[in-house]
Parts: C-alpha cells; sequence; structure tokens
C-alpha cells in the first residue's frame, strides 16, 4: 500500500514517558513493532524492510522500540543509525520525555522501579537518565513531550500524525446476547437489558426457537415497544459510538440480556448489528446462550 508514513520508526526516550503507550499506537496503524530490539540485531532486522528477490520487501513498515535497557544504547546507536542511513532506509527516530515531577508521578503510581534507580532514589535515577539520554535526543527526528498527555491524547496525536484513513482500524464492535439466569458477561463496556419486551417463550410454538427464527422476529416485530426499544439503542450508540473511536478505544463489547438469552436478546443484538454496520465500524455478534 503506497502511503507517505515513514517506512522505519525508532522510539526511544526517558523511561515513564509513553513510549509503550506510542508503540501501541503505531501497531493499530499498521507498523510490525517490536519491543526492546537488541542494537545487535538492528542491521539484520532493517533487510526485512528492503525489497527482497521477488520485490516486495518481508515488512512494509516497522516501529522499534530500543532504550537505555540495551547495553550497548548510548554507545553504538549514533553509528547503527548512520549505517541505517546509508542503506537508504531513512529512520525517523522519535525521542519521548516528560518533565521530572510528571515522571516521578508516573513511577508512583504504578510502584514501578526506575531502571536506572540503583539505590539512588527515583528523582535522581530519573535526571541521571535524562542526562545519560541527551546524545540519543539530540538524534531525534521529533521530540514529544508527554507531561500534558494522556494514554489517550498521545494516542490520538500519533494515529493523527502518522496515521492515513487507510490505515487507522475500525473501532470493533462486538454485540453480545446472553440470558440474565445464566450471569452477565465479563468485560461489557455497555449492557442493555430486554427483559421489558414480550417473551417468546410462553408461546408454546415459538418456545423452541430461537431469536434468529423468522417466526421469532415476526412475533416481536408486531410489539410497538420492540421496535421502539430498539430505535432508541439504535440512536444512542449511533451517538456515543464516535465518542468511543475518538477516544481511542479499539474494541467495544456490547452485552444485550433477557431472561433466557434465547429469544429476545438474539433479535435484538442481530438488529442492532443490522442497522450500525458500516465501514467506520466492524461489527460482529456472539449468542452466548441461545443453544441452552
Amino acid at each position: 500500500m503506497e502511503t507517505s508514513a515513514p517506512k522505519l520508526i525508532i522510539i526511544t526516550g526517558l523511561s515513564g514517558s509513553g513510549v509503550s503507550s506510542a508503540t501501541n499506537a503505531f501497531e493499530d496503524l499498521g507498523y510490525f513493532c517490536v519491543d526492546n530490539l537488541p542494537l545487535t540485531i538492528l542491521p539484520t532486522f532493517a533487510k526485512l524492510l528492503m525489497p527482497g528477490d521477488e520485490g516486495a520487501p518481508a515488512i512494509e513498515r516497522a516501529a522499534l522500540v530500543i532504550n537505555i535497557r540495551e547495553r550497548h544504547f548510548l554507545a553504538e546507536f549514533p553509528a547503527e543509525l548512520a549505517k541505517l542511513k546509508k542503506r537508504k532506509l531513512n529512520p525517523t527516530v522519535l525521542f519521548f520525555e516528560a518533565s521530572d515531577a510528571i515522571l516521578q508521578r508516573r513511577f508512583s503510581e504504578t510502584r514501578r522501579p526506575h531502571p536506572a534507580d540503583g539505590g539512588i532514589g527515583l528523582l535522581a535515577a530519573i535526571r541521571h537518565e535524562r542526562e545519560e539520554m541527551s546524545a540519543i535526543r539530540d538524534l531525534a527526528d521529533l521530540i514529544i513531550d508527554t507531561s500534558d498527555h494522556t494514554v489517550h491524547t498521545l494516542r490520538r496525536m500519533i494515529l493523527a500524525r502518522f496515521g492515513d484513513s487507510g490505515s487507522i482500524s475500525p473501532l470493533r464492535v462486538q454485540f453480545v446476547s446472553f440470558g440474565h439466569k445464566f450471569g452477565n458477561p465479563l468485560d461489557l463496556d455497555l449492557m442493555f437489558d430486554v427483559r421489558h419486551l414480550p417473551n417468546p417463550y410462553f408461546e408454546p410454538s415459538l418456545r423452541d426457537l430461537t431469536g434468529e427464527d423468522a417466526p421469532i422476529r415476526e412475533f416481536l416485530e408486531r410489539f410497538s415497544e420492540v421496535n421502539e426499544t430498539i430505535r432508541r439503542f439504535e440512536d444512542l450508540l449511533r451517538y456515543l459510538l464516535p465518542f468511543y473511536r475518538a477516544e481511542g478505544k479499539s474494541y467495544l463489547s456490547i452485552g444485550i440480556g433477557c431472561t433466557g438469552g434465547r429469544h429476545r436478546s438474539v433479535m435484538v443484538a442481530n438488529e442492532l448489528a443490522k442497522r450500525l454496520g458500516t465501514v467506520e465500524y466492524e461489527i460482529s455478534v456472539t449468542h452466548r446462550d441461545m443453544r441452552k
């Protein structure tokens, strides 16, 4: 795919400055991402980005994380970078940083040890790493200060700067129909209850069917409250989904629950998935309890 995006991005910077979040964003953009790549492997990896015998390279775009934990990094990175440029790969070096106060707060909140803290204390470790990384910072094509960024705003910034309309993954929306009597599904982002709708279970001729069968759909569609409920759910989701997408969510799980998970929830989940299926969203449906 033709794109103006960089072919090779090298991500580095200060510990706690958002390197991991940035890497996740590049992964969403379709980059082949490698975390903590040993510097000695960099020349070999670079060959995968160059045209082979069949013309196309093995990897179209890559984002590599190389940081101070790699013991050869500080001494050998400038020379290795120069070699890549001679091979016409023209890597883009991104350097992430943040203020001392913000880095202190992030490490305190996560309770993770700073890699440069050998007993000297957190603030001293942050300042020592900043000094050690100053020469690498000077080589960067772009320096990104994440002091005022959240995980979400940093992701949006990277997608906007390095993405194109064809590379950003659509929001994946999964509808999960279920029966409340079997317990709620785990990890739902939203949940709608449809137990207020007429229940086909009490119609002997419909009891053994499911919400995917035409007689069940026809039965439910006869009731104005069914159509009105679906319409209102649809309107709410059309309003909410762009906000979830703008916030940087990749996956959204929406539960639709009735009593047994066989009739009403199945029909409603299928209908919502059909109405919301667009190029902006990748829609899927799972019926957890339909066959119980």
